[in-house]
């Protein structure tokens, strides 16, 4: 049975959306998505599958929480480094998780 020692092996960060913009070559409706996660991660990229409740413009300079250190994954040429969170109601709905309040890019999670 996984630990707390599991948990606090991932590294969940607080960044903000800086670019985001249609993926028409991914398999599933994705968002390709570029995230500012302050000096000590830098920008990542991730291919995420939002597209029922986010349009890109309405993600640009949004908050979202995303695992950091789980490597990376090609989708369709494009290099995915982090897997932004989100709530999921259904196979296909993503409901991104959040911050309350503003905290600095690269907020641990925890």
């Amino acid at each position: 049975m996984p630990g707390a020692d599991d948990f606090f092996a991932i590294d969940m960060r607080v960044g903000t959306v800086i670019e985001a913009s249609p993926f028409p070559e991914a398999r599933k409706p994705s968002l390709r998505l570029a995230i500012d996660f302050g000096p000590e991660v830098g920008i990542r990229r991730s291919s995420a599958q939002l597209t029922v409740h986010y349009q890109p413009e309405d993600l640009i300079g949004r908050q979202i929480v995303a695992v950091v250190n789980i490597g990376t994954r090609r989708i369709a040429g494009f290099t995915s480094e982090v897997l932004v969170l989100g709530a999921m109601p259904t196979a296909t709905e993503v409901v991104l998780l959040g911050v309350e309040r503003p905290v600095a890019n690269g907020t641990r999670i925890g």
